[in-house]
């Protein structure tokens, strides 16, 4: 950030870059008292106000800031609180305007980039966060989300550097340990376990061990040691999930609801448009579905869109901290299905790259919303991944979510996996009933056995041609921001069919649980 001239300017930017929040805010307040267009008081203002939480009272300081004295800086941090408010139109404009001029430091390059990732604009990303380690190259923030980028962008062997670059600066950033170990699958003779083991023996931090624990894992099954890996996996997640206040009753009340509000009305008036959805639990081949619908040359990737919870919970008008809860989808049940349908497709809008193809919204969660997709958007057609229940929960198990994020607090169990899985299929039996015609489900065994014959059923599904682009999957160029993107680079393959059989043992209560819940184990 620059400090300007003014004594007083120049004390609340200090305050700013020591982290004295209340000092800024004190001083950009007698600032902005003195004069009302002081753009540089309503610019520390703003800030000082959204780090206190006060989000929209930040927002209104910073676009006063903006309209006196509209530079690149002061729009990069309006444009990170509209995207936190999900305002990700206002917030794709003021990056635009931004780009005009941009901002000359590094806080403000880091802050456009991260923006733009939420947009899923990645290739934009990337020259700002290129821009901000060219100017604070030991910062290991700006390193990191470089790194993340560039994966993101299919570009290994720079991601694999950069990665490398912020490790020595910093040898214990978990974060770069975690994204390291799972850009490629790691060899006998290349790979990095001692020093993930010799990391995670001196890691005190609760969530620095999870990650590097993650890590060692992923690489301890690349190099063939399964059972190592599991073990691994099973301490470090057990040690996470005593910390977590969750019982799986507070997911069972989620779907007890959804299925309470069925039947929906129908929308007052049909949609012309007609996206695509992937749906279905979490590491079951949505990514791989959604690489060869979108290598479809009339299809694209919109990625895995917030916008139908969004609308839903704006639709609901509750004042509930959470996106998704009970309180919320009773009242959505009661709202006009068309303007849900309107709000969906106006912020998928800010995520679309070409308005004249079709396009696809592979978040998985969005199994929740299949009544809402289907009666909101009637053009809309809906693809459900299943996959072998073992392998589910095991893959599940194995994979490390956002942290933090409640909606993934089942997966630290096997037992609550398990619980998870069994009402998802009771919801899905609802949608298959429900939505004839419009909904189909596809096995991600099926699917890697005959991909020409699934994916024609695919395409037949959506109302497209034929195309033998989507048979050439792994050379879409387009990022991948999930945690299959190395995966889904390589051609088809069956290593992942099974998998829950190595650990048989293991799973043996999950195993169980299912047969007890009636669910068939192939």
């Amino acid at each position: 950030m620059t400090v300007t001239g003014a004594p007083q300017a120049s004390a609340a930017r200090n305050a700013l870059m020591r982290g004295d929040m209340q000092a800024t805010r004190q001083l950009a307040a007698t600032m902005v008292a003195k004069d009302p267009q002081d753009a540089e008081g309503h610019f520390l203002l703003g800030v000082a106000e959204s780090d206190a939480g006060r989000i929209q009272a930040g927002i209104r300081h910073l676009d006063h800031a903006v309209t006196i004295d509209p530079r690149g800086e002061y729009r990069a941090q309006l444009a990170r609180l509209l995207i936190m408010t999900r305002r990700d139109g206002d917030a794709a404009a003021t990056l635009r305007e931004a780009e005009q001029a941009p901002p000359a430091d590094a806080f403000s390059r880091d802050t456009i980039g991260c923006v733009y990732a939420r947009l899923g604009n990645h290739a934009a990303a990337l020259a700002h966060f290129d821009e901000a380690v060219r100017m604070e190259p030991r910062n290991r923030n700006y390193r990191y989300n470089l790194a993340v980028t560039l994966n993101f962008l299919g570009r290994v062997e720079e991601a694999d550097a950069a990665l490398e670059a912020l490790l020595s600066l910093a040898p214990d950033d978990a974060r770069a340990h975690h994204l390291l170990a799972g850009i490629r699958r790691q060899t006998p003779t290349c790979n990095h376990v001692e020093r993930l083991e010799r990391t995670l023996g001196g890691m005190t931090d609760g969530r620095g061990r999870l990650l590097i624990s993650y890590a060692l894992a992923k690489e301890l099954e690349d190099i063939g040691r399964p059972d190592d890996a599991l073990a691994r996996l099973c301490v470090a997640n057990a040690e996470h999930r005593r910390t977590l206040p969750y019982a799986f009753a507070r997911d069972a009340a989620l779907f007890d609801a959804m299925e309470a509000a069925w039947p929906l009305p129908q929308a007052s008036a049909p949609s012309a448009a007609d996206p695509i959805f992937i749906i279905g639990m979490p590491r079951t081949g949505t990514t791989l579905v959604d690489r060869i619908l979108s290598s479809h040359p009339q299809v694209e990737s919109a990625g895995e869109l917030q916008a139908m919870p969004l609308a839903v919970k704006k639709a609901a008008g509750t004042r509930t901290p959470t996106v998704m809860d009970a309180e919320t989808i009773a009242s959505a049940a009661r709202a006009d299905m068309a303007a849900i349908g309107r709000d969906y497709l106006e912020r998928a809008s800010h995520h679309r790259r070409d308005a004249n193809l079709r396009f696809i919204d592979k978040f998985p969660g969005n199994f929740f919303y299949a009544g809402f997709i289907a009666r909101a958007l009637p053009s809309a057609r809906i693809i459900c991944l299943r996959r072998d229940p073992m392998d589910t929960v095991l893959s599940n198990f194995r994979n490390l979510f956002a942290v933090g994020s409640p909606y993934y607090d089942y997966s630290y169990d096997l037992l609550d996996t398990a619980a998870y899985h069994v009402r998802f299929d009771r919801l899905m039996a609802l949608w298959r009933e429900a939505l004839p015609g419009r909904l189909i489900e596809l096995r991600y065994e099926d699917l890697v056995a005959d991909l020409e014959g699934e994916t024609r059923r695919l395409l037949a599904h959506c109302g497209l041609d034929w195309s033998e682009d989507c048979l050439s999957f792994h050379s879409n160029s387009a990022p991948v921001s999930t945690p299959s993107a190395a995966q889904v680079r390589q051609p088809i393959y069956t290593g992942s069919v099974g998998r829950w059989k190595r650990h048989a043992a293991v799973l043996e209560p999950v195993r169980r649980y299912f047969e007890q819940a009636g669910i068939d184990i192939p």
